[in-house]
């Protein structure tokens, strides 16, 4: 390109008051954008949305000017039929369901807490491991698997779990401290309130040998 190109001579040299070109005084934007024709692009931008073509006539006949409103243009466009057709709210609103449907994903549902104060919930996966550990607690029991289930449009949360227990002792028995375990964790530790345990022995544990079982006695030969 020639030196004596009008394209390449540098931007109008600004005064005290802003570019001297004819249009009012307009303050640099940090990071805004000069046209090679010197003129500010947010100004052009300004001009073109509020101004009417008479009262600078520059932008009209600089084909950069018109270059860069009609892209802005293009996208301004764009952008309001975007927000037209999926405002911020409702964005907003899909952004929170798929949150707590990938919770539900990752952890299993979340099953709301006894607290008429607050809006709390639980992982059913963090919950079901917690009352696991207390089913274990009871000897001769150890819990295979355990769901809980809302019920009602309340807190209540009714408990399905599998068992294998020894035989060692009478199974109702055993059955009964395991669920007695299951409720005190249930409402203590966690909070929940369970309406229902329901247990079903699955498996069967081999009994613990006794302190000492199969061990040579003492004596000489």
């Amino acid at each position: 390109m020639a030196l004596d190109d009008p394209h390449t001579r540098p931007p109008e040299p600004l005064g005290a008051d802003g570019p001297r070109n004819g249009s009012a005084a307009v303050p640099a934007i940090a990071g805004d954008e000069v046209l090679p024709c010197g003129r500010l692009l947010s100004r052009v931008w300004e001009q073109a949305r509020d101004a009417p073509p008479a009262a600078d006539p520059h932008p009209a006949s600089c084909p950069h000017c018109r270059e860069a409103v009609d892209g802005l243009a293009t996208a301004d466009a764009a952008t309001r039929a975007l927000r037209d057709k999926d405002p911020p709210g409702l964005r907003a609103l899909v952004d929170r369901v798929m949150d707590v449907v990938g919770a539900e994903a990752r952890f299993g549902r979340l099953l709301p807490l006894a607290d008429p104060d607050r809006d709390l919930r639980i992982a059913e996966s963090t919950a079901a491991k917690v009352l696991r550990q207390a089913a274990d607690t009871v000897p001769g029991a150890r819990a295979a698997t355990c769901r809980l289930v809302p019920e009602g449009n309340g807190t209540d949360v009714r408990v399905t779990m599998t068992l294998a227990a020894a035989l060692d002792r009478p199974l109702p028995e055993r059955v009964h401290q395991v669920r007695r375990s299951v409720l005190h964790s249930a409402g203590q530790d966690l909070g929940l309130t369970v309406t229902a345990v329901d247990i079903t022995v699955a498996d069967v544990l081999e009994p613990w040998p006794s302190p000492g079982h199969g061990l040579a006695t003492g004596g000489g030969t």
